[in-house]
C-alpha cells in the first residue's frame, strides 16, 4: 500500500491557496484532502481547520456524515466566536441540504436544525469583534428561508392530513 507524504511547512500557504480554489470550483473533496494535510502537520492552523469545516460542509448535500466531522472541526478552532458562528453554518448548511434532498418527515428535522443555527448565530452575534456582522447576515439568511418555506415547521404545529374513508 502507499503511504501518505507530509507537506512542507514552507508549502503550507500555497497549499491553503490551492484548497480555497479547489472549494470554489465546487471540488470539495480535493478541498479536504490538502487541508488534513495542512493540519497533518500544523494540527491548529486556524485557516486550514476553516477551509477543512467548509470543504466539509460542501459535502453534506450528498454526504450527510460529514456533519459530524464539521462540527469536530468547528470545535477545535480557537475563538469562542468562531466555534459559535461555524457550527451555525453547519447546522444551516445541514438544514438546507436535507430540505433540498426532501426526504420523509424532513421538515421537522429541517425547522429544528434551523432554529440549532439560529441558537449559534445568536451567540456569535453576542461575541462579534465591531464590524464584523457576519452572523447578523446568516441569522437573517435563516430567518428567510424559513419565511420562504412554509411547510418547514415544528413538530408542534404538524397539521395533519385527513382521514379519507370509503
Amino acid at each position: 500500500m502507499f503511504a501518505l507524504k507530509a507537506l512542507s511547512h514552507e508549502g503550507v500557504e500555497s497549499a491553503l491557496a490551492k484548497a480555497e480554489r479547489y472549494r470554489l470550483l465546487n471540488e470539495p473533496t480535493e478541498a479536504e484532502s490538502i487541508c488534513l494535510d495542512i493540519l497533518g502537520i500544523e494540527p491548529d492552523n486556524q485557516q486550514a481547520l476553516i477551509c477543512y469545516f467548509l470543504a466539509l460542509t460542501d459535502r453534506l448535500p450528498g454526504e450527510p456524515k460529514a456533519f459530524q466531522a464539521a462540527l469536530s472541526a468547528a470545535s477545535r478552532l480557537s475563538g469562542e466566536y468562531e466555534r459559535a458562528y461555524y457550527s451555525g453554518i453547519a447546522w444551516e448548511r445541514r438544514a438546507k441540504a436535507s430540505h433540498e434532498n426532501n426526504g420523509r418527515g424532513t421538515r421537522h428535522s429541517v425547522h429544528d436544525w434551523m432554529v440549532r443555527a439560529l441558537e449559534h448565530f445568536e451567540k456569535a452575534e453576542k461575541l462579534h469583534s465591531p464590524g464584523n456582522d457576519d452572523a447578523v447576515l446568516r441569522w437573517n439568511t435563516c430567518v428567510r428561508f424559513l419565511t420562504s418555506h412554509p411547510d418547514v415547521v415544528p413538530r408542534s404545529e404538524e397539521i395533519p392530513e385527513p382521514i379519507v374513508s370509503e
